[in-house]
């Protein structure tokens, strides 16, 4: 079988050999401008921090310096070698280091190198925001993971699927004052819901808290839009929509729905859906994220926010997407999503073993199901633990467990009781490491108390 070409890899062969910049072309050519750009960030990406941190390009002081070390949690020292005593486990963030290790493998074929006068004007030559070549790569993409239904639909990109809340939320709200949309979820969800709709603070819409409030509303003049995130932050539930009818838009927030966190049952078919490259790729920084909508007139209401937003998502962030899903797509498209399965499987078995030893904490309850994509019953691998204190007098959970040293997210962040907790499990291999560790020492406490109580 032939090895296939990256058009990326072609359209930069044609940039060259259009250029006046090559030795030669159509046969042995030599770089010229590309070799001192691609020299130093060799010699940066060379730098081994110890293993416990990165040297990165936008990290030193250019003309005469010498990078430094960015040290991972918990590591300090000129190298990052020196392990700090008292430091505590960092499981707040959903930072997703966890995939670091992939890249790292695929240097060569995910890196991109780019000129100077790449792309500088505000648009395409097709006067568009959007890369369609990156639009047929999502397409693709979604059509081999089967977890979602792009035939015949509309997509739009955002900066990080952040951005694409709001967005979605001005395109289904109606154009008048009198009767705001009104915007809930379903506890627990993520706090950008409710932090985002009352930052903007429109006139179109108005959070108004838990879906449960509204179940059984006899209003049937209010419209309604609910935020569904499915699988869910932070429990890894695939959650279904709660509210009915004529008046009610639903956003479908897919950012996980990804073989390596859940199981993929069939394609989603909302009429709204999100995702981001932040939890696929694992390139949160890179912010972009797209939404995938049936309805035309939502799309070009989107696309109109997005454009007098930000003018479109940059175009150096796409050309890193595009880069991006042309590795993911590489071979059987199997590679990526075995990798991060199989790393978020093992952190799993190890923290559920941990947790089974204690009668004072449990965790979400999911059960195997069968995967379309891995085509067997795949266990639950969700991106965070829903851990729950369970002990009566242990009324905050997060409390409990800064005092032994792990830092995580309250549950009333995620307008849930705060017995609950939210611990990632996607940061670095370092920080699940001392997460793994505090949580033993945790454990056996509890049970000498239990001991010594007896």
């Amino acid at each position: 079988m032939a090895k296939r070409t990256s058009p990326i890899y072609i359209g930069f062969v044609i940039v060259l050999c259009a250029s006046s910049m090559f030795v030669i072309c159509m046969g042995e050519w030599e770089s010229t401008w590309s070799t001192r750009a691609a020299e130093e960030a060799e010699a940066v990406a060379a730098i081994p921090c110890s293993g416990h941190g990165r040297a990165y390009l936008d990290g030193l002081i250019l003309k005469g310096h010498e990078p430094v070390c960015e040290c991972n949690p918990c590591y300090g020292g000129s190298d990052c070698s020196n392990l700090l005593s008292d430091c505590a486990a960092n499981a707040g963030s959903g930072d997703p280091y966890f995939l670091e290790p992939f890249w790292m493998q695929h240097a060569a074929s995910s890196a991109i190198l780019v000129s100077g006068w790449h792309r500088m004007g505000y648009s395409y030559s097709d006067e568009s925001y959007i890369s369609q070549l990156l639009v047929e790569y999502i397409k693709k993409l979604h059509a081999i993971v089967g977890n979602a239904a792009t035939e015949g639909r509309y997509i739009v990109f955002g900066s990080g699927s952040t951005q694409l809340l709001n967005a979605a939320v001005h395109a289904l709200s109606p154009s008048s004052s009198v009767s705001p949309a009104k915007v809930v979820a379903t506890a627990p969800y993520y706090p950008v819901y409710r932090a985002q709709t009352q930052f903007f603070n429109s006139r179109d819409f108005s959070y108004e808290g838990d879906t449960s409030l509204w179940k059984n509303s006899t209003d049937s003049n209010s419209r309604f839009i609910e935020f569904v995130t499915s699988p869910n932050n932070p429990d890894g539930k695939l959650n279904k929509g709660v509210l009915k009818g004529p008046n009610v838009k639903t956003i479908y927030d897919r950012a996980y729905y990804w073989p390596h966190f859940t199981a993929i049952p069939s394609p989603a078919d909302d009429d709204l859906m999100l995702f981001t490259i932040s939890k696929l790729t694992g390139h949160a920084g890179s912010r972009f994220g797209w939404a995938i909508i049936k309805d035309e007139a939502v799309y070009q209401t989107m696309l109109t926010y997005l454009q007098l937003n930000t003018f479109g998502v940059s175009r150096d962030a796409q050309l890193r997407a595009l880069k991006l899903l042309d590795v993911v797509l590489e071979g059987d498209g199997k590679e990526l999503f075995q990798f991060a399965y199989s790393t978020l499987k093992d952190r799993w078995r190890r923290l559920k073993q941990i947790i089974s030893e204690s009668k004072r904490f449990s965790l979400q309850n999911l059960s195997p199901q069968y995967c379309t994509f891995f085509k067997r019953v795949k266990d639950p691998s969700p991106a965070y633990a829903w851990l729950k204190c369970e002990r009566q007098q242990d009324k905050n959970c997060y409390e409990i467990l800064e005092a032994a040293g792990i830092i995580g997210r309250q549950g009333s962040d995620y307008s849930a009781d705060n017995r609950y907790l939210r611990l990632s499990l996607i940061r670095s291999e370092d920080d699940f490491e001392i997460l793994i560790n505090k949580l033993k020492n945790l454990v056996p406490t509890e049970k000498e108390t239990k001991d010594f109580n007896n």
